[in-house]
């Protein structure tokens, strides 16, 4: 159990030291910034705190002093926790909320670190065995832990209160991204508080729990990790946006393929380019099958039955079951798909419906950015798929 506890405080740390040295080579063009400072500050104190946790497992004193990285890692743990919040501030706030807030915080966290040392010196935590700092029945030392977990998780709701509005309120992808990801690190803490919370009470009234102790230090090892990351967010966002954006885009160019295949065999003259299965430069080959969909569709006019629409498909199928304007759209798309459908049938079989629809797109779905008309021509592929395996 030792060994997962250790590692779980090295993992912490890790994930620490690794946010702080990409941190730190951005110190020349950022030294002045405000913000910059207070995240090193922070930075430097989580890789104390988790320094010392991983010190502390392995007993012995520090400076004579027994149990002193305990006491440490407890202290900068407090000053982390100020100073996560006194960033939050430096990030969102004006300068002037934001001076206030961190004179309020500084006090906060000095007062409480005056309190923890004079707790942990009079419940003789020099002298105590480490384990009892894992939960105790000794009123002054479970006092000491008590009011530490309350430390760490009134910042944890905080921040977690701050971060939703602060993400919403700002313009900046990077920091929107780092406020949200803030959050979920706050709710990961907060959770690892009320486990250690349960460890201590339990310990103290003589139950053991077994293995469920560790959950505390899973939480807080995952959180702090989070925390790195929402840091960091400027060395790894990018990139992870890039893939993502990537991903979504094969997915949709995947999702158009049955569309676009059939307007293809039907209009090959659509196709600028012989279709392959090469997936290079693939936002052009977005861009050219959505193109190329759209003159599919424009070649089928003449064949297009106005009369045409997804009401001989089931109510569930074309979004039946589904109220408001989701439901309006899926069905729209589902008309669509089926005039696509007979249009087709029609070129094949060269008859013309007597109410040829010559003119116009696809109806009020004209979209004006490229996003929005690949997701709605996605939805009128989808629609087109099940369409055909129903027939």
């Amino acid at each position: 159990m030792n060994a997962i506890r250790t590692l779980c405080f090295a993992t912490a740390a890790l994930s620490s030291y690794a946010a702080l040295f990409y941190r730190l080579s951005q110190a020349r063009r950022s030294w002045r910034d405000g913000a910059y400072r207070a995240l090193i500050a922070t930075l430097l104190l989580q890789c104390l705190t988790f320094t010392m946790g991983a010190v502390a497992m392995g007993g012995g004193s520090i400076l004579g002093v027994g149990n002193l990285a305990i006491l440490i890692m407890h202290l900068a743990a407090v000053a982390f926790c100020v100073a996560a919040q006194i960033i939050l501030l430096r990030w969102a706030a004006t300068d002037e909320a934001a001076a206030r807030g961190t004179r309020y915080w500084l006090i906060t966290g000095i007062v409480l670190d005056v309190l923890l040392t004079a707790l942990f010196f009079l419940a003789d935590g020099p002298g105590r065995p480490a384990s009892d700092f894992d939960g105790t029945s000794r009123p002054l030392l479970l006092t000491y832990l008590l009011v530490f977990i309350v430390s760490q998780a009134v910042p944890c709701v905080t921040i977690y209160r701050q971060c939703g509005p602060y993400a919403r309120m700002t313009d900046n992808a990077s920091l929107r991204q780092a406020l949200r990801m803030l959050s979920v690190a706050a709710v990961v803490l907060f959770l690892y508080c009320t486990a250690r919370t349960v460890n201590i009470l339990t310990l103290a009234a003589g139950v053991d729990i077994g293995a469920w102790k560790l959950a505390s230090n899973i939480f807080s090892a995952s959180g702090i990790v989070i925390l790195s990351l929402s840091l960091i967010n400027s060395l790894w966002g990018p990139p992870v946006s890039r893939l993502t954006d990537w991903a979504r885009s094969y997915r949709s160019y995947r999702a158009l393929h049955p569309l676009w295949r059939d307007l293809y065999e039907a209009s090959p003259d659509i196709a600028l380019e012989p279709p392959g299965p090469s997936v290079s430069d693939l936002n052009y080959r977005l861009h050219r099958r959505v193109v190329e969909i759209r003159d599919g569709w424009r070649d089928l006019r003449p064949y297009i039955d106005r009369e045409t629409n997804a009401a001989c498909v089931p109510g569930r199928m074309a979004g039946g079951e589904t109220n408001g304007e989701a439901g309006a759209e899926l069905r729209q798309a589902f008309a669509e798909a089926a005039q696509i459908r007979q249009a087709l049938e029609a070129k094949r079989t060269g008859i013309v419906p007597d109410h040829s629809k010559d003119a116009g797109d696809f109806d009020d779905r004209d979209t004006d950015n490229f996003v929005a008309e690949v997701a709605w021509l996605t939805q009128v592929a989808a629609a087109y798929s099940k369409l055909s395996k129903a027939s």
